[in-house]
């Protein structure tokens, strides 16, 4: 068994799909393990780290892909990049099919079978293996810093013998993982927090790392533990109501997300002109259209006196222990794939067929067989019902 490890080429990914602790303790279980030279340096592991752990260096993606059985990358395989792959290769990824469409076409001509962790079931057996949740830990731990970055106040309260500075007040919205780290990392910088969510099971969750949960009496309980789209009616309601709590607050961190769908808009052009001077509002959702109408990715843009900042790729920001976190990720789901010292994925398994979009260069993803505009071929004997789990 040989996974390959390349240079993510991304103009903002720092991240590499395997560090070499976790490198070792694959080789230690059967794997051989190739890296191209360099692909850890951004994240400041080494080429003699690597070696360090039994891992053979490559020249050059090439070098590093042949003989491959499985490729872990961070970001989707370019049309180049899948261009190089060997015959039949194992891909894992955060694939985000709709945006990645070029590289998986060429996959599917290489007869290659992709499997996407954005598709991972939100299943306790797949814990382990969600990377989409351990990149989220570092985003909204990035979100509470760069919040207190931006912010020209103290995020504590200070009493002084020139008098009482009062704290910042920060308000989080979404409650998942991002938005319950973004949560913990401003009340350990001293904010006072509240945080809202249209998931109302999420109050338990927000309230036991410090936040007051706002009840804006607007539920959109979804499946998997996300939210689901909201209705445009209820949508106005929230907005509506959210408008207050946006006004009265020094800072606004949004983390909300639904997936397969652009961000839904939570914070309008209208609330950013009513904020106070000298506001702020941390867009963690700009990659996908961003939760504020005016953010930009990448961008810090002031409009009235507040300032949005559009965080681009923010796991990115802290790629060492982002891929550190990820590598047991991607170690985690291989370790799902092999019996007896052999890869032999099992596609009657929940997990591996969730995840899988390409399946011996079939489509075994359904928006992914539309997209490519093949025939729908899910994987494993009576498959067929259960196959391309949407997400």
């Amino acid at each position: 068994m040989k996974l390959a490890v390349v240079t993510e080429t991304g103009p903002t990914e720092r991240r590499v799909a395997m560090v070499p602790d976790v490198a070792q303790r694959l080789i230690g279980a059967g794997w051989e393990v190739s890296v191209q030279a360099g692909a850890g340096d951004a994240a400041w592991f080494t080429d003699d780290a690597y070696r360090q752990a039994g891992a053979t260096v490559g020249a050059d993606p090439s070098a590093a892909l042949q003989g491959a059985d499985v490729l872990a990358k961070v970001q989707p395989p370019t049309a180049e990049e899948a261009a190089l792959v060997p015959e039949g290769v194992i891909v894992l990824s955060f694939l985000q099919p709709a945006a990645a469409i070029d590289g998986l076409r060429v996959l599917a001509g290489r007869r290659a079978t992709a499997l996407s962790f954005d598709l991972l079931p939100r299943i306790s057996r797949a814990q382990s293996m969600d990377a989409l949740s351990s990149q989220a830990t570092v985003s909204g731990y990035r979100a509470g810093l760069w919040a207190a970055e931006y912010l020209d106040k103290f995020f504590p309260m200070f009493m002084t013998a020139a008098g009482t500075v009062p704290p910042a007040k920060v308000l989080v919205m979404g409650a998942g993982v991002a938005g319950l780290q973004a949560i913990a990392t401003a009340r350990r910088l001293g904010a006072v927090v509240r945080a809202y969510d249209v998931r109302a099971a999420a109050r338990e969750e927000a309230e036991s790392v410090g936040a007051s949960f706002v009840d804006l009496g607007v539920s959109a309980e979804g499946t998997g533990g996300y939210a689901r789209e909201l209705a445009p009616e209820e949508l106005r309601r929230q907005q509506e109501a959210l408008a207050a709590e946006v006004v009265a607050s020094d800072v606004v961190i949004t983390t909300a997300a639904v997936p397969g769908r652009p961000a839904p808009k939570l914070v309008t052009a209208e609330m950013v002109d009513r904020m106070a001077p000298g506001s702020l509002v941390v867009d963690l959702a700009a990659d996908s259209g961003g939760n504020c109408e005016i953010s930009e990715p990448g961008k810090v843009v002031e409009r009235t006196g507040t300032r949005v900042v559009g965080m681009a790729n923010p796991p990115s920001g802290m790629p060492t222990h982002a891929s550190l976190l990820y590598s047991r990720n991607v170690a985690n789901l291989l370790a799902l794939m092999v019996k007896e010292g052999a890869l032999a994925p099992d596609w009657g398994d929940e997990i591996l067929l969730g995840t899988c979009v390409l399946h011996e260069g079939r489509p075994a993803h359904g928006p992914t067989a539309e997209l490519l505009d093949m025939e729908l071929v899910p994987p494993g004997d009576g498959g067929g019902e259960s196959g391309g789990t949407e997400p």
